[in-house]
Formats: structure tokens, C-alpha cells, sequence
């Protein structure tokens, strides 16, 4: 057993290199050209597609790089950088069309009928603030006692829709369904303060019934002023204003009765 595990050990541990080969060659007086068909073989590349025994292939190119730093390549590409990507794209809420500056700037615009409108801001198609108000309208109904959800969207559309054929007629440069949309949605925040004074007390009255006109006066002259900004159309407000009124009276119906 010792004795075989000896020839193991050397056998596998031989020093036995192609040198010794070649030296073997010339050393043992073997036939010089049996050595040199040898070494031209192994200086020769093979011929595409044929077979080369494994002992006669070249050895592979060295690694001369370092670890974790590998030796030099073909640069990549310059649009495969991603090192400053991130930094020059947009915020995501620019990218959704979100901008809490416009939506507060078109509040305070309904808020105050007197003050002057920006068009360019005014002909956003933003429908954020519309579907908030729209939304705390149908809850102030809902917390007085009316479910009129549907109501509210359904008119909602109807309304942007009568409102954007008669814009278009009017108009020069015509108007988008989004653009009408938000303004009449902005617009609809004073009736959101007539649904909520619904929740603490009765509009059935001479009172309540001054005070939703007084709403629809405020939502109709802040819609007409908007849309006159944002459309060129000095001179007539009160052409716009009329339908808004009539739209912006639905609402108030809903939220008296």
C-alpha cells in the first residue's frame, strides 16, 4: 500500500514540461525533424473548424490587472453613463403635472373675483384641485344627509362639456376640455362653503336662499373672469358668465333642496 501510494505521489507531482520535451529532442539525438514539425505546430495557428488537440492549443493572454481593478477595455459607450442621471431628472410630481404653487395661486384667484387673473397659468389643464373639490362637495352633501355623488360628477360633465362648445364658438383661438374642466372645477370651491353651512343649518329660508345667490354670483364671476384672461375675450364676461350661472345654480339646487 505505501509502495502505492509513492507512485501516486509521483506521478502526479511530476516537473515534466514541453522545454524538457524540446531539450529531450536535442539532447537524446532524436529525429531533428520530428522536433521541429512539433514546434511548428504548436507556433502555427489551426485552421478555423478544425480539431486541435488541448497540448497543442497556445497558452491564454496573462492577467495584468490588479484585483478589483481590472486591466484597461473598450471605454463604453457614452450614453451608457448613468453618474449625473438621476440628478437632472425632473421631480415626480412635476412629472404627474402636480404643482401646489399653481393649484394655491388658482385658489386665491376664485377665492378673490377681484383680483386679476394669470392666463398663463389659468389655461393649465390641472384637474387635481377640480376632483378635491368635487370630492369635499359630494361629502359635505353626503355628511348633511344626501348621497349626490354621482350628481355632482354627472353634471360636473355635462356642464364641461356645454361650456367647452360654447367657449369654442366664441373664442378665436379655442379652448381644451381640460382647460375647461379645471377652471369650472376651481371655480367650484365657494359652493363647497355653501354645502358645508348645509351641515350646520337649514337653506330653506329667505336666508339660505340669499346666500346660495350670493354663491352663484361668486362661482359664475370668478369662472367668467378666468376664462376671459386665459381666452382674450375682453368685453365678454357677461356672455360667459350667464351660463356659468345657470351651471353653478344646479349645484346650489342640490345643496338647498
Amino acid at each position: 500500500m505505501s509502495n502505492f501510494d509513492q507512485f501516486q505521489f509521483d506521478f502526479y507531482q511530476s516537473n515534466y514540461t514541453i522545454e524538457d520535451q524540446e531539450e529531450g529532442c536535442d539532447s537524446y539525438g532524436s529525429d531533428k525533424s520530428l522536433c521541429e514539425s512539433r514546434t511548428s505546430q504548436r507556433e502555427k495557428p489551426p485552421a478555423a473548424g478544425a480539431f486541435v488537440p488541448a497540448d497543442v492549443l497556445p497558452c491564454p493572454r496573462t492577467y495584468t490587472g490588479q484585483v478589483l481593478q481590472p486591466a484597461c477595455g473598450p471605454a463604453a459607450p457614452p450614453h451608457l453613463g448613468y453618474g449625473d442621471g438621476f440628478d437632472e431628472e425632473p421631480p415626480l410630481l412635476e412629472e404627474l403635472g402636480i404643482n401646489f404653487e399653481h393649484i394655491w395661486q388658482k385658489t386665491l384667484t376664485v377665492l378673490n373675483p377681484m383680483k386679476p387673473a394669470d392666463g398663463s397659468i389659468m389655461n393649465e389643464t390641472d384637474l387635481t384641485g377640480p376632483m378635491v373639490f368635487c370630492l369635499a362637495l359630494g361629502a359635505t352633501l353626503l355628511m348633511a344627509g344626501k348621497i349626490h355623488f354621482g350628481y355632482v360628477y354627472g353634471m360636473s360633465a355635462m356642464g364641461c362639456l356645454a361650456m367647452h362648445a360654447l367657449l369654442n364658438l366664441m373664442s378665436v383661438s379655442g379652448v381644451s376640455h381640460g382647460c375647461v374642466a379645471s377652471v369650472l372645477g376651481y371655480c367650484l370651491l365657494p359652493m363647497v362653503i355653501l354645502s358645508s353651512s348645509a351641515v350646520v343649518f337649514s337653506l330653506q329660508g329667505i336666508s339660505g336662499t340669499v346666500f346660495a345667490l350670493f354663491i352663484i354670483g361668486w362661482c359664475s364671476l370668478s369662472a367668467s373672469k378666468i376664462f376671459t384672461s386665459a381666452l382674450a375675450m375682453e368685453g365678454q364676461q357677461l356672455l360667459i358668465a350667464y351660463p356659468c350661472a345657470l351651471l353653478y345654480g344646479l349645484f346650489a339646487l342640490l345643496t338647498v333642496f
